[in-house]
């Protein structure tokens, strides 16, 4: 700021006065001349104080009117993070209530598939226990009609020898009537033939 104008004329009139009168009076004008001067540099200060105060009260004023656009940004960042964090904390409920009600259910189907796991493994177990059983049976069985097969083979090969042996006791017991037989037919019909004027070897 530049200094008031009436500085340097006081100045320089008190300083012409001076040369020209140094009376007493010449001293008072100097000092209420001195005086005026203060008084305009206390006035400018003040003004310059005032425009200050205006400044800092507009950077002020725009401070504070930033401050409660920041607190504003702040209160709705809050209550959108408020939304947020109640929305996330309302889905984590929401997955953790659904990864419960899975688990239970996962863990009642492993209990139901365990539970007809053993039913089958006793099962099978039984079926195969059946089954040897049977088998074992079987072989036993197998073994006593192969034992019995044999046994009546043995017995028929018996008998068949024995009636055959019988057969030929009794073929051989008759031969001799049989062949006595077979030579008065052999002779009879030789001679029935010759009757005929046949000859038995010509036939």
């Amino acid at each position: 700021m530049m200094p008031p104008k009436t500085k340097g004329k006081g100045r320089k009139t008190g300083a012409q006065k001076k040369k020209k009168n140094s009376s007493p009076d010449a001293g008072a004008e100097a000092k209420h001349r001195l005086v005026l001067l203060e008084k305009e540099l206390l006035q400018d200060h003040l003004a310059l104080q005032r425009d200050e105060t205006r400044r800092a009260k507009a950077s002020e004023d725009r401070l504070k009117q930033r401050l409660q656009e920041l607190e504003a940004e702040l209160e709705r960042a809050q209550s959108e993070g408020k939304a947020v964090y109640a929305e996330m904390n309302r889905q984590r409920r929401a997955l953790q209530e659904e990864l419960r009600t899975r688990s239970k259910h996962l863990e009642e189907e492993v209990r139901s598939r365990q539970k007809q796991l053993e039913t089958c493994q006793r099962e099978a177990k039984t079926a195969r226990e059946e089954a040897e059983k049977a088998l074992r049976a079987q072989g036993e069985t197998l073994a006593q009609l192969r034992a019995h097969v044999a046994n009546m083979e043995a017995k028929y090969e018996e008998i068949l020898h024995g009636s055959l042996d019988c057969l030929l006791a009794k073929l051989r017991a008759v031969k001799p009537q049989w062949d006595a037989a077979a030579l008065r037919l052999h002779t009879k019909h030789k001679e029935q033939l010759r009757q005929f004027g046949l000859n038995p070897l010509d036939l």
